[in-house]
């Protein structure tokens, strides 16, 4: 059916090294990834071989140090690659940017001896990482968590249920919130949890709309016991450490976006080159070309204000407004682009056939993990009018 190949997006990338790593991504997408992701996502499967390339190849730990196994590649380059990524397979691309997310406070807020012992494992190693921050009461209001941390002498014993946790069961390692202290955001910190510890153990996996094929679990700490040489940053650090880490993470969900809404738009074009009606291509109808244009238009807005926000986080100049901006924008769009492809696809967007339904039930997601698109405005407005007055 397909009569037009989707082009490669013409991306401005700041080095040959930059171009040279997205060829590569390109490569790997092509070869292992999106064959598979049809048939994969279908029947709930993890790509974890898939996540262990990725390691071998340099791509687990882009943004870090490499000092420590990281790619010392600029948000600019590193979300450019996650996008490549998702418009593959939405699971591989998502993952990545949650181990990254869960990478992040060690990388930012960990000592020196911390960073030297878990970090070259963590970004080079094929581990994978999870970020333990949601609870099954307390999402949006995070602040809230009840999970706890008590001080036993050189330890520290972690009981409580996270929820909502990519990679829950699987991972390597954790990233967990918990309270230590007073109720709020200032009694709480951040612990480095291995995967393996003693007490923990993950529910089955959710069942879910879309991304099947990327386990989602609640986490159970039953008296996890870890060593205080694990505690991330300092007592009632965690929550700021959260905070920050969404800022960045929330960029890598505006990024999976906008690729899945790529793949969204490359199959609608497609379709509309190579379906006949009328005796012509549907493409020629005008209702649908100013559909396609304006699925293209979208997309490339959205990619736009990511990396805007990107290249601020480079900079090191305040970025949370433009990444709550770029998460609500590219989440919304990519929405709406797969809806409108399944509707140029006609019935046969309706079918498992074609991966314009996947898209669409995929894209959903991506308007509600690592902060809803409700908390995002609420987020824009803070920094526009203040905080509410109450």
């Amino acid at each position: 059916m397909p009569d037009r190949a989707p082009q490669p997006v013409d991306r401005q990338l700041p080095t040959d090294e930059a171009r040279d790593l997205i060829s590569l991504v390109r490569d790997i997408a092509r070869q292992e990834i999106a064959p598979k992701a049809a048939d994969e996502e279908d029947a709930g499967r993890f790509p974890r071989e898939v996540f262990t390339l990725l390691s071998e190849s340099g791509l687990l730990g882009l943004p870090y140090d490499s000092e420590y196994g990281g790619g010392d590649q600029p948000y600019e380059v590193y979300l450019q690659v996650l996008e490549e990524l998702a418009a593959a397979r939405l699971t591989v691309g998502l993952g990545v940017s949650v181990h990254t997310l869960a990478s992040y406070a060690l990388a930012a807020y960990g000592t020196k001896e911390q960073q030297v012992e878990h970090l070259p494992a963590m970004l080079g190693g094929s581990l994978l990482g999870a970020y333990c921050l949601s609870e099954p009461s307390s999402g949006s209001d995070a602040a809230s968590l009840r999970t706890k941390a008590v001080r036993d002498g050189e330890d520290w014993v972690i009981t409580g249920t996270k929820a909502w946790i990519t990679h829950g069961g699987i991972a390597d390692f954790y990233t967990v919130m918990a309270r230590t202290g007073e109720e709020g955001p200032r009694g709480i910190t951040a612990f480095l949890v291995p995967g393996d510890a003693a007490g923990l153990s993950a529910a089955a996996p959710e069942k879910k709309m879309g991304m099947k094929g990327s386990p989602t679990a609640q986490v159970h700490f039953d008296g996890v016991r870890v060593p205080d040489d694990r505690r991330i940053g300092d007592e009632g650090q965690g929550f700021a450490i959260a905070l920050a880490a969404l800022d960045s993470g929330r960029l890598g969900i505006a990024a999976c976006a906008i690729g899945l809404a790529q793949a969204a738009l490359d199959e609608a074009v497609a379709y509309a080159t190579g379906r006949q009606q009328f005796g012509r291509p549907i493409a020629d109808f005008q209702g649908l070309r100013f559909m396609l244009a304006d699925m293209a238009t979208q997309i490339e807005a959205g990619r736009a204000l990511y990396l805007a926000a990107a290249r601020l986080r480079d900079a090191g100049r305040p970025f949370a407004k433009q990444a709550a901006m770029a998460k609500l924008h590219c989440t919304d769009t990519a929405m709406k682009v797969t809806m409108d492809a399944v509707q140029v696809l006609g019935g046969y967007g309706y079918t498992a056939d074609f991966p314009a339904e996947r898209y669409m039930r995929e894209a959903k997601v991506l308007q509600i993990v690592e902060g809803t698109n409700q908390i995002q405005r609420m987020v824009i407005a803070r920094h526009l009018a203040g905080p509410e007055t109450r």
